[in-house]
């Protein structure tokens, strides 16, 4: 960590500076809307689809989006393309498109919410715990990268940047709730992209150009590093088949689809939105940006194997100061002149201060309403769940504190991320997406195969961990969450078969075959032009990444 250091000057830190004032700023002006739970959780379900899609994609595009990919990038190559392309996209339309409807109809707070009207209050508890939990260690991760930042710009002990990079976060999400994160993600967008994009284009620039690129990558590494299929590397596995088939159904269908149609950080935003309309439509906004993103994050990473010292010697299986985590840093350090120096330090930290406070909104409402409410106190007014909320984001960032600790362990932060999906995303994905289209599956078969998957995932990672099998890359995570899918879809089944289901009655609304198709579709679709049509987006972005997925194959 001490062996990165920004040379920045007095202008790169009053831009840092400004930079966090205007966050207080946002944090201050959106309290002054909070009146009641609703607001500080949901804003009010007041907000229009544009900033909710901006905000989507930007709480996804925190520390581990920035840092990781970049790193996978500088590891693994063009590849890492997979994890937008294949492992997002199409994910973000199916939940815009099929699984918005619910969600939002429902008018549930929450997807633990949905969870319980489905299922009852087993597989809520089990989904609401190990929800929390898992917030709180990928906050761990971003806060984590923020302290990072903190040191390497100032040369503060790690402790005492996570502390003050803590308390910038908590500060404007204590103040305005789901309305501050919201809105500053709008703004960090924007300066993500600010950041990345100089960075990237003098990247290129130092490289020779986009020819440049290729021949110094060819020659390092081989031509490998510039295809995306059938990317054995990432993977883990040697067969070519093997890889696709792993990077297909585990990343492409288990934990994309499991991340982004269940995890309450990303639905929490359309379901702030003030019609079904805009709700669809925040997720298929958000998936143009989305598959523009690799351009600024992966190239960067291939850039910084050429061009920073310690990461050509990683590459090369020796000992370095710096870890692939540090990859984009280095190239920062190493390409950016004073003045930009503060821009790319500043979208730094958005990125990492977007996917912290997303996680702990995200936390903070699951604990206030699907916890606490639920088991602990119930039947208080509304101003006693306003005040657990404000309490609870204190809890989680300092939580957070403690599990960005864990996060300091791992040379590429994408290995542990993709573990973590593995533990909580994937069996959750086969429990909701099996009882949303299968009326008969039952209460207890919710539970336990939510409970079989996780377990199944964890076997699978301690085999991994203990030598039984090695699988190199992140192969070990592809295949926890397939073992997760799997097992909890053979234990749901067989359970199903022996419990007794819900009345149909009791399922309209939750169960695509018990609820009638104007609950499940836009009333307002048809009256929309074609620019705010959730569908025909939808059609264009999907055309947009299969595009993309050839050209760049």
């Amino acid at each position: 960590m001490d062996a990165l250091r920004l040379d920045a000057s007095f202008v790169d830190y009053l831009l840092v500076a400004v930079y966090f004032g205007v966050v207080l700023m946002i944090g201050f002006a959106a309290r002054r809307r909070v009146s009641d739970s609703l607001d500080f959780f949901l804003s009010g379900r007041s907000l229009p689809a544009w900033v909710t899609g901006l905000a989507f994609i930007s709480a996804n595009l925190g520390a581990v989006e920035i840092i990781g990919m970049s790193a996978n990038g500088a590891q693994y190559g063009m590849s890492t393309m997979h994890y937008f392309w294949v492992g997002a996209v199409p994910a973000m339309l199916f939940l815009g498109i099929v699984m918005m409807p619910f969600y939002y109809g429902s008018k549930v707070r929450s997807v633990p919410e949905f969870m319980r009207r489905r299922f009852g209050t087993g597989a809520h508890l089990v989904n609401a715990l190990s929800f929390a939990v898992a917030q709180v260690l990928i906050a761990g991760i971003n806060l984590f990268l923020l302290a990072t930042i903190v040191n390497a710009l100032l040369g503060w002990p790690l402790w005492i940047s996570l502390i003050v990079a803590a308390a910038v976060v908590l500060s404007y999400i204590t103040l305005g709730g789901l309305s501050a994160a919201i809105y500053n993600e709008v703004l960090q967008f924007f300066v993500i992209v600010a950041a990345l994009l100089p960075l990237t284009l003098i990247g290129l620039h130092r490289v020779g150009g986009i020819d440049g690129l290729v021949d110094e990558v060819t020659a390092t590494d081989g031509a490998e590093q510039l295809s995306s299929w059938p990317a054995t590397d990432l993977s883990g596995f040697e067969s070519p088949v093997w890889s696709t088939v792993g990077i297909v159904f585990g990343l492409g269908f288990v934990l994309s689809f499991g991340y982004w149609t269940t995890n309450f950080v990303e639905v929490q935003r359309a379901m702030a939105t003030k019609s079904m309309s805009a709700a669809r439509s925040t997720p298929v906004i958000g998936s143009f940006p989305k598959m523009f993103v690799p351009f600024i994050v992966v190239i960067p990473g291939l850039i910084a194997g050429i061009l920073v010292p310690e990461i050509q010697q990683l590459k090369a299986g020796q000992d370095s100061d710096l870890s692939y985590n540090e990859a984009l840093l280095g190239l920062i350090r190493d390409v950016m002149p004073n003045g930009l120096l503060g821009v790319a330090i500043a979208g730094l930290l958005a990125a990492f201060m977007a996917g912290m406070a997303a996680n702990v909104s995200a936390f903070n409402t699951v604990f206030s309403y699907d916890l606490w409410q639920t088991y602990v106190v119930k039947d208080r007014p509304d101003q006693y769940y306003l005040v657990v909320g404000r309490w609870a984001t204190v809890g989680a960032t300092v939580v957070a504190i403690g599990t960005a600790l864990i996060a300091a362990g791992y040379q590429n932060l994408m290995d542990y991320l993709q573990t973590l999906f593995g533990f909580f995303n994937a069996p959750l994905f086969a429990t909701f997406i099996l009882g949303m289209f299968w009326k008969r599956m039952t209460a207890t078969a919710g539970w336990t195969g939510l409970v079989s998957g996780t377990l199944a995932a964890i076997v699978v990672f301690v085999l991994s961990e203990t030598g039984v099998f090695d699988l190199p890359g992140q192969g070990t995570a592809f295949v926890a969450a397939g073992a997760a899918f799997v097992v909890d879809i053979v234990v749901s089944v067989a359970v199903t078969m022996v419990t007794r289901p819900k009345p149909a009655r009791e399922l309209v609304g939750l169960v695509y075959s018990e609820t009638p198709k104007e609950q499940r579709t836009d009333p307002d679709a048809h009256r929309l032009p074609w620019y705010q049509s959730p569908t025909k987006l939808a059609g264009i972005s999907l055309v947009m990444v299969i595009a993309l997925n050839v050209v760049f194959r």
